[in-house]
């Protein structure tokens, strides 16, 4: 048999090499589409919580258990510093700071890697979970006990497993991780932190802001 006609009888019928390339292409396709899909669940899930730091289940009689920050700081005021691992010297005054549009701070940021364990400063009520579009991004209002306090937590990178309006938290529960949504630098992740003091029927977005610093640090503000 000649060469050329050996050649001819080993290759597959046309049909059949129609059939193989449409299967590498489809193969092909879908682990492409795989690919970017595992790509963008990675690089665009904001709210997925990344773990950081140390916690411990705790449980009160009669209540579910819940996760409290390992090594919780509590200021002169009773309040804990709202991320943990964070100490008193560490914090910053900026509650006067301008910001865009002419706004002061009313508020300090706290410095932390993404992902650290964001805690409730007091126990409270959670009153509102909200995305604000105005430059918050993933935040958190916690009222007191006694309904005369908010604690507003944001630019987080999402919230804790289970967090719910209406939900009781304790002092060091975890509520939340560091992140930058909103206006927040990517390059400098941290905690938005302020507190509003409340009159009666007030609203989740009134409130007198109070500034946080020496109630955490102990210290007289800056300036």
């Amino acid at each position: 048999m000649p060469l050329s006609d050996a050649r001819a009888h080993d290759r597959p019928p046309r049909g059949a090499r129609a059939l193989t390339i449409l299967s590498t292409a489809v193969i092909t396709a879908i682990l492409t589409s795989a690919f970017w899909i595992f790509t963008f669940k990675i690089f665009n899930a904001p709210n997925e919580l990344q773990p950081a730091g140390k916690m411990a289940e705790v449980s009160a009689p009669g209540q579910p258990p819940v996760a409290i920050a390992e090594g919780l700081v509590v200021g002169p005021a009773g309040l804990a510093i709202p991320v943990q691992g964070v100490k008193q010297g560490d914090l910053i005054d900026t509650f006067t700071q301008a910001r865009a549009g002419g706004r002061v701070h009313d508020a300090i940021d706290i410095m932390a890697a993404e992902g650290t364990p964001v805690i409730a400063a007091a126990d409270g009520t959670i009153e509102k979970l909200f995305f604000s579009d105005g430059g918050g991004g993933i935040t958190i209002y916690e009222r007191s006990n006694d309904g005369k306090w908010t604690y507003y937590y944001a630019h987080l990178q999402g919230y804790a497993p289970g967090l719910a309006e209406g939900q009781r938290v304790r002092q060091g529960q975890v509520i939340g991780r560091v992140g930058h949504t909103g206006n927040a630098n990517a390059a400098g992740p941290h905690l938005h932190f302020a507190i509003n003091r409340m009159e009666a029927g007030q609203k989740w977005y009134n409130g007198e802001p109070i500034n946080p610093y020496p109630l955490l640090a102990g210290k007289s503000v800056s300036g």
